[in-house]
């Protein structure tokens, strides 16, 4: 058992959402940034997605890029062992997010603050997987109020006191309601980080920007609050036996 940051303080939805697309942006450290207004994609339900399986025998092999080799992208992860190492690990998926009225707060599995995707932050978590099956983690956010969004920091944690990035391959996916999913995988190596801040969706003068962060650090939301200026009040958290 395991106890992280989470604000002192159901059941999976069902979305549209964007199509999975055969072609892919992936952001990197060199192509870091991607226009959703450019693309027309700035409207209709944006679904955030979290896989990741585990590190076995391609510990210190490089990952193919997820361009090159679409299909491997394309391919289910998936659990390749049980090991008690294995099992300990749970990724989760969550989102800072600040409003165009100043309204600030945050939606994850911690303490089922799962958020609101028809009204105030726009932003909705369908649930929590525990082990990263195929279908993952997933967020919702609603464009269609995207003037009402400053912006949004999707981060992942890990529910553990056993840092773990090194042992797991993740991805996470944007699914926008037009055009290519955009990818950002989490595959640099930081063992001892508990808390990763993927991505930034940022209205900038009214245009829609996904920019990837991927910031390892060593606490968790509360540590990501501090980096990028929050300034929520946290305090230390349990998932209940139901959400284990």
């Amino acid at each position: 058992m395991g106890f992280f940051d989470g604000l002192l303080g159901g059941r999976a939805a069902e979305f549209d959402s964007g199509s999975a697309a055969t072609n892919a942006i992936e952001l990197t450290k060199r192509h870091q940034q991607v226009s959703l207004t450019k693309q027309s994609a700035a409207t209709g339900h944006l679904r955030v997605n979290l896989t990741w399986r585990m590190r076995t025998s391609d510990i210190g092999v490089e990952r193919p890029s997820l361009l090159r080799h679409p299909l491997r992208a394309l391919k289910p992860p998936e659990l390749l062992g049980h090991g008690q190492s294995m099992v300990n690990v749970d990724l989760d998926l969550g989102c800072l997010y600040e409003l165009a009225d100043g309204t600030k707060g945050v939606v994850q599995p911690l303490g089922g603050y799962l958020g609101d995707v028809n009204s105030p932050p726009y932003v909705k978590l369908s649930g929590d997987d525990r082990f990263g099956s195929a279908s993952g983690e997933t967020m919702y956010v609603n464009l269609d109020h995207r003037d009402a969004i400053k912006r949004l920091l999707v981060f992942v944690y890990i529910y553990d006191q056993t840092p773990a990035f090194d042992r797991t391959h993740a991805i996470v996916t944007l699914y926008p309601s037009n055009g290519p999913r955009i990818q950002i995988g989490l595959d640099e190596r930081h063992p001892q980080a508990r808390s990763c801040a993927v991505v930034m969706i940022e209205n900038v003068k009214g245009e829609l920007v996904v920019r990837r962060e991927v910031k390892f650090v060593y606490g968790f939301q509360g540590e990501l609050d501090r980096l990028y200026g929050w300034g929520l009040q946290w305090g230390r958290g349990y998932k209940s036996q139901v959400e284990r």
